[in-house]
């Protein structure tokens, strides 16, 4: 009988919000695709993981215990994660418990966590990692225990035989999907900069990859001048932009990562006495509340959503592995392309 216990928080503090990203990296072997979530979609995709665990918890007659080691809170759109894991667990209580550690974007927050939830006896491991790197050890100990691990939203660089699945989006095709939105707003021409993501994450490396990759094969006409990490946040989205602004003459767009460094550079770019979404064209990832907002005022062009409200697929995957069903090496959601012109009409019916 596996012990119950009461989430744990690695931080106490609910301050702020959260670091960017959902993840890629390279192709696995299998891969299912999840729905876009709208309204109805995510409504379906949340009774199918109800009617999973509550299967799971009659075949077993024990809850389904999940641990869940998170980034921490620098965004929105992590924000918006959390609180999905959080309230799928909070309304199933009778079925599933969460135990949450939030590692304030450090990795041997999360190592530790993992470890506490190894010698706890979860019956599955969440994540959502940091870096790609440094995992084999830990995910290595969850495997000799029998505790099978769900990377969330994005990759570890580790072998396939450490993890069961990885649950998120394509991070390549989203970076690719930005340059085109991005040659189309300069008509294939001109100058731009680019705000990255935290250094070693799977979500800027990728995103990386196929922005710049995109815009070298197929627009000679744009030059990527500058390119620096903005760590996913809108302060230091702002503060890498102001610097952007002053050592660069004729920007005409900018690619952040994501949603908050964006909403930072806009902040940056008003302050320099220019126009955000007329002078500087911007193009972001995520689909955050905060852009749409941006966008229905002029002051950016488009955002490529990545959707955070994976709550329901993490315990649905998990009551899976619990059951000893196989599940697929990669279940892919669906990205979607937000324009200016469509900002004001889908902005009352953001989740997030």
């Amino acid at each position: 009988m596996k012990k119950r216990f009461l989430s744990v928080l690695l931080c106490a503090s609910m301050a702020a919000v959260s670091l960017a990203a959902c993840s890629s990296g390279a192709s696995s072997s299998t891969a299912t695709t999840a729905a876009p979530q709208t309204t109805s979609a995510q409504a379906e995709t949340t009774a199918k993981a109800e009617e999973t665990t509550a299967k799971t918890t009659e075949a077993s007659g024990e809850k389904l215990v999940v641990g869940f080691a998170q980034i921490g809170q620098e965004s929105g759109w992590r924000d918006a994660e959390t609180l999905s894991i959080q309230t799928y667990a909070s309304e199933n209580g009778d079925k599933v418990e969460l135990l949450f550690a939030d590692a304030q974007q450090k990795q041997e927050n999360q190592i530790k966590a993992i470890k506490n939830f190894i010698e706890q006896g979860v019956d599955v491991i969440g994540l959502a990692p940091v870096v790609e790197t440094g995992w084999d050890q830990v995910f290595a100990e969850a495997k000799e225990a029998g505790i099978p691990i769900i990377l969330l939203d994005r990759r570890a660089d580790v072998s396939e035989d450490l993890y069961a699945t990885f649950i998120g989006s394509d991070f390549i095709e989203e970076g690719k999907m930005a340059a085109k939105e991005m040659a189309k707003l300069l008509g294939e021409n001109g100058k731009i900069v680019e705000l990255e993501g935290t250094v070693g994450a799977s979500a800027a490396t990728d995103r990386k990859t196929g922005f710049d990759d995109e815009i070298k094969a197929s627009y000679p006409g744009i030059e990527i001048v500058a390119s620096q990490t903005g760590d996913f946040t809108r302060a230091q989205g702002k503060e890498v932009m102001e610097s952007f602004l002053k050592s660069n003459k004729d920007i005409k767009g900018v690619y952040a990562h994501n949603d908050d460094m964006a909403l930072g550079a806009i902040e940056a770019i008003k302050e320099a006495g220019l126009k955000p979404g007329e002078d500087i064209k911007i193009v972001s990832i995520d689909g955050v509340r905060g852009i749409f907002e941006a966008m229905a005022a002029g002051e950016a062009n488009c955002t490529v959503e990545c959707n955070p409200l994976l709550g329901p697929l993490l315990f649905e995957t998990a009551a899976k592995l619990k059951a000893g069903q196989s599940v697929d090496k990669w279940v892919k959601s669906v990205d979607g392309v937000f324009t200016a012109d469509m900002a004001a009409k889908v902005l009352p019916d953001r989740k997030y």
